[in-house]
Parts: C-alpha cells; structure tokens; sequence
C-alpha cells in the first residue's frame, strides 16, 4: 500500500505544507505526520477525504506507486486525469530520463519495431533504446518517436522518423488527425484518426495516400496512442505534378482572361 508516501508526494508536489493540508482537512498536523509516516492507518472515512482533497482515487492513492511514475503522468494526474476515476486501468508507461531528471525522446527504429510491440511497457526494454532530446518541444509533455515504412502515408516518405506526445485518455483523440498507434495485431501504424469511441468503441484509421482503403480499430486492439507533432527525413518529398499542372492552367486562364479584357477595351 502507497497511501503514506502518495499523500506526501502529492503534498509536496503542491507546494503545500503538512499545516497547511491539516488546516484545510480540519485535522490535527500530528495527524496527518502520522498518516504521512505510517504511524497511523486511515479510516475509510479519512482515505475518501484525501481522496476529494488531492482529486485522486481511492484506488490510486492506495495501489500505484506515483513515485515510480514518469513526470508527464504525474502532471496528467494533478491536472484532473485520474484512470481510476474513469473506469480503466491504470497505464504505466515505462520511460527514461537524463542526468537533468529530464525525460527522453526514445527512439524505435525500423529493427527495434517488433521488440516494441511486446516490451512497450518493460523499463528494460526500455532502458536499451537510443534516446535524445528536441530543444522546442515542451519538458513537461513525454515524447517517442518511431521509424515508419511503406507509402501509405505519402508525401511523408518512407523511412522517416515521426515523433509523438504520449496520450493517455484515448477518448481525446481528436479526429481528422495523424497519430502513432500501437496495436495488439499490426505492431505500430501511423494514421489519420477519426475518433469513434463513445459510440461504437474504435478508431477509423485513414491513409493519406488514397490507394490505400480506411479500416477500424476496436479500442480493445489498442496498446498506446501518441500524438503526431514533427517528422524527420532524409529524403526531399517528391513534387506535386498535379499542383503544379493546376497552378500553370491558371496562370493560362489568367493570360488569356487578360487578352480578351484588353481587345474589349480597344
């Protein structure tokens, strides 16, 4: 049980002091210096207290570890997100950080692919990946980034690296936008997502290239969600011919438009 170390890492994270949390909670500080060392056990009353205090679950307060998880979930959890409360399970996403205490970017290669499908949640794992930063992403979002193959999303070119925002609450997904899944059956998939979940419970996953057919996702297929925010690549991507032809036939059209004003006017 986690119950004493969550409420003073929680406590702490808030900037609040044991006075404070105790005055607020019509308790006696010693009280709470108690629950906070151990010395006491809570009452079912007292844990359904901190629970409103902090926001946070019964269950997560007593049976999740927060000291073990990774800054960008501790700040979902401050921020209202709390799993439990929704009626799921609680993901754990195993990750790295610098010497700074700063979380990594981790990089899954073409060859590191299939390893990820079923060691994403082992710190191990984990542990072994290249990892680096990007100075303008923001430090307190959890960032991957993922090497894609084929032509399905073309003009992104095959090879490159795309990099995403970890999401936690799936139902955010917003729709009509390109994200990085890892599924149970097709390991990692970048798509457009259109988000069905409220209602019928998936994902439909569109290519940018049309060739390519839309297909659903049911959420229980789903192992992780991240948001697309950049790519990288060595490759230019190719030139729109067909932009490029509409562009000329209108600067024809516009030719010709201006012809035609200029012998009406003689």
């Amino acid at each position: 049980m986690y119950f004493n170390t969550n409420i003073k890492l929680l406590r702490k994270r808030s900037g609040r002091t044991q006075d404070d949390v105790a005055f607020t909670m019509e308790m006696k500080r010693s009280t709470l210096s108690g629950y906070e060392n151990q010395v006491a056990q809570p009452s079912i009353e007292v844990l359904i207290a901190f629970s409103k205090y902090f926001n946070v679950s019964i269950d997560t307060l007593l049976k999740i570890d927060l000291s073990a998880q990774a800054e960008s979930q501790l700040r979902q959890l401050e921020n209202g997100y709390d799993v439990y409360i929704k009626g799921g399970n609680m993901r754990v996403l195993a990750t790295t950080v610098d010497n700074n205490n700063t979380e990594n970017i981790e990089l899954v290669g073409e060859k590191a692919k299939a390893g990820y499908t079923t060691g994403f949640s082992d710190p191990e794992y984990i542990r072994v990946l290249p990892a680096f930063r990007l100075p303008f992403l923001s430090e307190s979002k959890k960032y991957r980034s993922f090497q894609i193959s084929g032509d399905s999303m073309l003009p992104i070119p095959d090879k490159s690296y795309v990099t995403g925002e970890y999401v936690l609450d799936w139902s955010s997904v917003r729709s009509h936008q390109p994200y990085i899944i890892l599924t149970r059956e097709e390991g990692i998939v970048f798509k457009i997502a259109e988000n069905k979940i409220e209602n019928e419970g998936k994902l439909t996953l569109h290519s940018l290239n049309t060739l390519y057919d839309p297909y659903d996702l049911p959420v229980n297929e789903i192992q992780e969600v991240w948001k697309f925010v950049n790519y990288i690549s060595s490759e230019m991507p190719e030139a729109n011919l067909e932009k490029e032809s509409l562009i000329e036939t209108v600067k024809s059209l516009k030719k010709e438009v201006q012809a035609i004003q200029m012998r009406l006017n003689l």
